[in-house]
């Protein structure tokens, strides 16, 4: 006999709420949802994360998510073209891909240098993106850091470190398409001022 109790409704809208961007209303909201469409997205939604529970692991190469040791990406010799995109997180690197125009591999730091937070470059792949650089032939190396203070201060940290031994390039960073002058900050103005080029 199924007792008459809402714990384990409960303990999913907890588990819901401490998801990136959703909240305790908004959790609530998306279990009902669920609930209510049982067949259709409940229980394939818990088919398919207990897959990817079973599954999921970081690339042992890049530190991409995946399936297996190697991410698609590092499978696909196509790829191995001398470009490598150093990106703060996973899903930077899925933001790239959305871009579709880089066709190169990536590199997951799993963070960035941070002396508040005492993260040193041992903290991150950095010692393996220095071992990678050597070990697969790379001719260019593109810092796709966040703008941030510890974005920039680890850029300048990796650019040290590979300084004279590979091409290193950063994404130009300034006015965004469709962006207004009057609604951008001095910083980015600045940045977009410097990283101006011929018409």
């Amino acid at each position: 006999m199924i007792k008459n109790s809402t714990t384990d409704i409960e303990d999913l809208i907890a588990l819901m709420a401490k998801l990136p961007g959703l909240g305790p209303r908004s959790a609530r909201r998306a279990v009902l949802h669920l609930i209510r469409k049982r067949a259709l997205l409940l229980t394939p939604l818990a088919e398919t994360m207990s897959e990817v529970a079973a599954t999921a692991r970081e690339c042992l190469n890049c530190g991409n998510v995946g399936t297996g040791d190697l991410c698609t990406i590092c499978e696909d010799m196509t790829r191995a073209n001398g470009e490598l995109c150093v990106v703060e997180d996973v899903s930077d690197l899925w933001a790239m891909e959305r871009a579709a125009v880089f066709k190169g591999r990536y590199h997951v730091l799993g963070g960035t240098l941070s002396a508040l937070d005492a993260v040193g470059p041992e903290d991150l792949r950095i010692p393996r993106l220095m071992d990678r650089v050597q070990a697969e032939q790379v001719s260019e190396v593109i810092l796709a850091l966040n703008a941030t203070i510890d974005g920039q201060t680890t850029a300048h940290y990796i650019a040290d470190q590979l300084s004279g031994q590979v091409r290193l390039t950063s994404l130009a960073q300034g006015v965004p398409i469709g962006g207004e002058l009057d609604y951008l900050d001095e910083g980015t103005i600045t940045a977009a001022l410097r990283a101006r080029k011929d018409i």
